[in-house]
């Protein structure tokens, strides 16, 4: 049996739904936000921001942001698909949870394994990548490199089996 391990993008909902919980709790709670009709919202596969201006949309972000790090999210897992105007002068902001390496993203990958010129194998799954090889070191090798690629998914390492 050979070492291998799959390079997967997923987001663990459950903590997702606290970031949101006590980013909620944290805009009801100070004071530059008291009277803002600022919302968070979790839908199955995106998060809606709903606040009045450009300006607390930004600060809404980062309380987000702040919270999804520390539940060890990556802030990458969220991607802004749409900025609209909402009911009494507010905006809504829809962001995408990312969930799966979509096909560019996987070949891109690859390509950068195979660039290395390691001795493993990374064969593209649905939606993760299972790289094997002889050695452990190498695989490992593949994960620093995996970390040195400025991704736009963030890239997690699971079934690492020797």
């Amino acid at each position: 049996m050979m070492p291998s391990l799959d390079i997967v993008s997923k987001v663990d909902l459950s903590e997702l739904k606290n970031a949101v919980l006590n980013s909620m709790k944290e805009i009801s709670q100070r004071y530059d936000f008291k009277g803002s009709i600022s919302q968070i919202d979790l839908d199955s596969d995106s998060v809606v921001v709903t606040t009045e201006d450009d300006l607390k949309a930004r600060q809404v972000n980062e309380i987000l942001i702040g919270n999804l790090i520390r539940r060890k999210i990556d802030p990458k897992a969220l991607q802004e698909v749409s900025r609209e105007p909402a009911s009494r002068n507010n905006i809504r902001i829809r962001f995408e949870i990312l969930q799966g390496i979509q096909k560019e993203e996987a070949k891109l990958i690859n390509i950068e394994i195979k660039k290395s010129k390691l001795k493993v194998k990374s064969q593209i799954q649905g939606d993760e990548l299972r790289v094997s090889g002889q050695k452990r070191d190498d695989l490992q090798k593949v994960i620093q490199l995996i970390k040195a690629l400025q991704l736009k998914i963030p890239a997690q390492f699971v079934n690492f089996r020797d």
